[in-house]
């Protein structure tokens, strides 16, 4: 009997935490909501947080601040998210680097891509494209390997960064055609380009933001879509999986994940409202004119993706025994 005034302390206790809880996630969001970015302002992945982060905010009645983080390849960004309040006001544009990648390159990372976060979303793909400088005399894609063989390590790819998606695309490529190819790495896609199209570097493995205006005038040629399908901005190029290398998928792509924790209604939620806005024509113009794929789909999806992207990668990232700059 002595300790039932305990047990019924400890049972409001609970009640008034359950109460407090409850009252919170009713009443989501009251304030404003961080969307926090792996990269400085411009680029793919800015400009797509701006937009859906423009229609969340119209969405819930609050102010949606893009926090651009960058560096160690977007892990700083995901560090800061994986420890913040599990109260949805803190939100990450993940991406392929965060989730997929850089769980296998950077060694001691601050946070575990699974046990630290809830995925919400997947927002859009945006396939690589394969594309050399206009005066490289290879036509295709058969041609470019048979070059390689010929002058094994003569030619040369370049890439935003050790250990990004444009790096691991040239790699896996290198692998699967069994060619030596040099990779050369740049802090960012800007300058990558730029050596491109002076003809310093032989290839590159992109997306479209990057690789588009140079197409259209001509400085590159693209071969092929590292996709299952053709690209729909290009037509007329032949996608990997046409060719034989079905292997050769792969895309930038960005989600959206909160600290694990996050109450299961608020990430409905969010997920309900990215949902929605990625229906609305305004939104899959905009997106869509850079050359992204649209996603969408559940949460639960989304996770079964990144458990998916993180196991292949780990192959990938181990075979070529990649190293962080």
């Amino acid at each position: 009997m002595k300790s039932l005034p305990r047990f019924l302390l400890i049972v409001a206790a609970f009640v008034i935490a359950w109460v407090h809880v409850s009252h919170a996630q009713a009443n989501y969001p009251n304030r404003a909501i961080q969307l926090v970015v792996t990269v400085p302002p411009g680029g793919a992945a800015d400009n797509i947080a701006r937009v859906i982060g423009a229609k969340l905010a119209d969405a819930l009645g609050q102010p949606v601040i893009i926090n651009n983080r960058a560096g160690a390849g977007g892990t700083t960004a995901a560090a800061q998210v994986a420890k913040s309040d599990p109260d949805g006001y803190t939100v990450l544009l993940n991406t392929i680097t965060t989730h997929g990648i850089g769980p296998h390159l950077y060694p001691n990372l601050p946070y575990d891509p699974v046990k630290d976060f809830e995925p919400v979303i997947l927002i859009a793909k945006l396939p690589l494209i394969m594309a050399i400088n206009a005066d490289v005399p290879a036509r295709n894609v058969q041609e470019v390997i048979a070059l390689a063989k010929a002058k094994p390590g003569e030619l040369t790819f370049s890439s935003s960064g050790t250990g990004g998606a444009p790096h691991l695309a040239g790699e896996l490529f290198k692998s699967i055609t069994k060619t030596e190819i040099q990779h050369v790495p740049y802090r960012g896609s800007g300058p990558a380009v730029v050596d491109l199209i002076a003809g310093r570097i032989t290839m590159m493995f992109d997306a479209t933001p990057s690789l588009w205006p140079f197409i259209q005038s001509g400085q590159l040629r693209p071969l092929a879509a590292a996709s299952p399908q053709r690209h729909r901005l290009l037509p007329d190029v032949p996608s990997f999986a046409e060719l034989g290398y079905p292997a050769m998928d792969i895309a930038l792509w960005y989600g959206v994940a909160v600290p694990a924790g996050t109450p299961a209604p608020i990430v409905q939620r969010l997920n309900a409202e990215f949902d929605k806005i990625l229906q609305m024509p305004d939104v899959r113009t905009n997106l869509s004119d850079q050359g992204a794929d649209l996603q969408g789909g559940s949460s639960e999806d989304f996770g079964t993706f990144m458990r998916n992207e993180s196991a292949r990668w780990s192959v990938v990232v181990k075979q070529a025994g990649i190293k962080p700059e």
